[in-house]
């Protein structure tokens, strides 16, 4: 009798276990279906389409480069005699930089010289006996030509002993100087290096839209990363009429260096675009970061109620942080800006600040 009576207590006491873990088992799957209600809105941040001012002015930076550069080599093969100027010496065109010797040069020039006189003897000769009938006109032309050739070699042996004189061809600074009194050279050793900075050149580039912007000729002012507070005037010399392989244009500005010619070529440099345009400056925007992966991909996820929904736009020119919207999106609409990494379209969203 007792021991039916255990049996009866345990068999009760296991069913009202099981009916305690039902339950709980049960309270568990609905606050869980709950969270996982709740968690299925993703979280993003958000900013309102708006049409603002924006100012179209851009600042690009560049390395300044000489206005003038120009490396010298010897055109013919000899001694180093002379050398007339240092490094950092400012020289003018015409102004001998240095001598090479070439004995070789003056020996050809001298033989040159000696067969110029023989066949302008011959030529004269042969024109006195042609008047008589001495030489036919063949042998008369046979002359002539020899006295032409003669005359070119004596030309061409005065020219490369002139080539031993070594002379500057624009004005400039002796930035390198690679010889010296005794130095033998041959034909294409480099001689000189000389640069023109009374001048230079800041070449910047520039985007597609940015280049809708640019003239030739156009003043632009310029500062130097090594002297901040002072300012240089430049103006647009040339834009490229082809993007480079990363889809930007090439722009040279042409700066005038003050007379102590603080500006340096390889200077760090930054050229200040100023729109003149105004009307253009309204515009609507929104912000870079609104994008799916890139400006270029056009599409954003705009807030319909608590869904993203994915738009293709039409975007237009890029200002640092805000690109223009030509087409797409209206005032007051608000583009996700942030969590964009965990959106698919139609995603139900919880906008957070």
């Amino acid at each position: 009798m007792k021991k039916t009576i255990y049996i009866v207590v345990i068999i009760a006491v296991l069913v009202l276990f099981g009916f305690i873990l039902t339950k709980n088992k049960a309270k568990n799957e609905e606050e869980t279906a709950i969270v996982a209600q709740t968690n299925s809105a993703v979280a993003v941040r958000t900013e309102q389409v708006k049409t603002e001012v924006v100012s179209t002015d851009f600042v690009v930076n560049g390395n300044f480069s000489p206005f003038q550069e120009l490396s010298f080599s010897a055109e013919n093969p000899g001694r180093v005699t002379q050398v007339l100027v240092k490094e950092g010496s400012v020289v003018k065109i015409g102004q001998v930089l240095a001598i090479i010797k070439g004995d070789r040069l003056s020996v050809d020039v001298q033989s040159a010289k000696a067969a110029y006189e023989t066949a302008l003897a011959d030529s004269e000769r042969f024109s006195n006996a042609f008047k008589t009938g001495g030489v036919t006109q063949q042998q008369l032309d046979q002359a002539k030509l020899n006295l032409a050739t003669a005359k070119a070699r004596l030309d061409q042996a005065n020219i490369s002993f002139g080539d031993a004189t070594i002379r500057a061809t624009i004005n400039g600074i002796v930035n390198k100087k690679h010889i010296e009194p005794g130095s033998v050279v041959n034909a294409g050793t480099p001689l000189f290096e000389l640069v023109n900075v009374s001048k230079l050149k800041l070449k910047v580039t520039v985007n597609e839209n940015q280049i809708a912007f640019l003239k030739v000729g156009s003043d632009i002012k310029v500062k130097a990363s090594v002297y901040p507070d002072k300012e240089f005037s430049g103006k647009i010399t040339f834009i490229a009429p082809v993007a480079d392989a990363s889809l930007n244009f090439p722009v040279e500005i042409e700066i005038l260096n003050n007379e102590n010619n603080d500006l340096k070529a390889g200077m760090y440099g930054t050229a200040y675009f100023e729109s003149t345009d105004k009307e253009v400056d309204k515009m609507k925007i929104i912000p870079r970061n609104a994008f799916v992966g890139s400006v270029s991909s056009n599409e954003v996820f705009v807030i319909r109620g608590n869904t993203a929904k994915l738009t293709k736009i039409v975007s237009g020119r890029i200002f640092g942080d805000k690109v223009e919207v030509l087409e797409g999106l209206n005032d007051g609409e608000a583009v996700v800006v942030g969590g964009q990494i965990n959106l698919t379209d139609g995603a139900t969203v919880e906008v957070v600040k």
